[in-house]
């Protein structure tokens, strides 16, 4: 018969070897765990270490695609814009190199830049909307009539300064007076919603250059208000084009908003990486095109129709 004590030893000897059982699984279980820890580690290592130098190499080859881009670009648009006259301007995300890069490109297609204007933050900002709006109004040249459809302050503004800044299409006629021209700008400049250097003459057509999109204030206003601005400037010359960096292409960048509305699209022209060689000669390519009664979406970012002027449509 077994005593209680013999069965009190047997229940702690099981407990033991239980136990024991726990400590050498979970050891085992341990080291198992370590090891493929381990293991994956170094496989996310060799994988980062690939995507790493595959980034390298795609970097490299695109350097070098701008390289041949920036050779090749003065014949790419030689004699595109002979005797043609540009109004340049800019909003206050542009890169100086972009802008540099643009005029010179301008330059050796043969155009003339006849003068170069920046819009504030002023300009942009929504405190300022209805003093824009004010300033717009009182300066309207008597000879001027603005569009019926122009009532937001990008419109407006605009609108005033196509149809002072820009000759009519028809005739290569300034629509305005020296004078008239020079109260227009002093009074938008004195209001602090644009700044400008020497002297802006009349232009056939308008590049508007942008940035690399807007920060998402005041309701995303600030990129419609600059695709409306670009918009009404297209409607009253030869043609305008509005070109930026990739990320002016998506959310509320001003690209955006003119690719999402088929009105606006449909006489703008935009191209979207403005950022690269191959964007800087479409610009001109498309404002070409624009003299010649076209219209594109150019680039490689939403909403593109092709890579440049001619090519295959994407």
């Amino acid at each position: 018969m077994i005593s209680m004590r013999q069965h009190a030893v047997s229940l702690i000897a099981v407990f033991l070897a239980l136990g024991l059982g726990v400590v050498l699984g979970s050891g085992l279980l341990s080291n198992s765990l370590v090891a493929g820890l381990r293991d994956d580690k170094d496989d996310m290592g060799r994988e980062l270490q690939s995507e790493h130098d595959r980034a390298n190499r795609l970097d490299s080859e695109l350097r070098a695609t701008d390289d041949y881009d920036a050779t090749v670009a003065p014949r790419v648009v030689r004699d595109e814009l002979v005797d043609r006259t540009v109004l340049v301007v800019t909003t206050p995300d542009t890169d100086p190199a972009d802008l540099d890069a643009v005029m010179r490109t301008v330059t050796s297609a043969g155009g003339i830049v006849s003068g170069r204007l920046s819009l504030t933050e002023s300009f942009l900002g929504a405190a300022g909307a209805d003093m824009l709006r004010t300033t717009v109004t009182n300066i309207i040249p008597a000879g001027v009539q603005l569009q019926t459809g122009a009532v937001d302050p990008g419109s407006l503004a605009g609108d005033l300064l196509g149809a002072v800044l820009l000759v009519d299409p028809e005739t290569g006629v300034p629509r305005s007076t020296p004078e008239e021209r020079e109260l227009a700008l002093s009074a938008l400049r004195s209001g602090g919603f644009i700044s400008y250097d020497g002297t802006v003459e009349p232009a056939q057509s308008a590049l508007v250059l942008t940035g690399s999109g807007v920060e998402d204030v005041d309701g995303g206003n600030r990129g419609a208000l600059i695709a409306r601005f670009a918009a009404a400037v297209d409607a009253r010359g030869a043609g305008a084009v509005l070109a930026g960096r990739p990320e002016s292409a998506v959310g509320n960048g001003p690209l955006a908003v003119v690719r999402a509305d088929a009105a606006l699209s449909a006489g703008l022209s935009t191209v979207d990486n403005l950022d690269r060689e191959a964007g800087r000669s479409t610009t001109v390519l498309a404002l070409r095109e624009q003299f010649e009664g076209g219209a594109g979406r150019y680039g490689t970012g939403p909403g593109a129709a092709a890579v440049t002027v001619g090519s295959t449509a994407r």
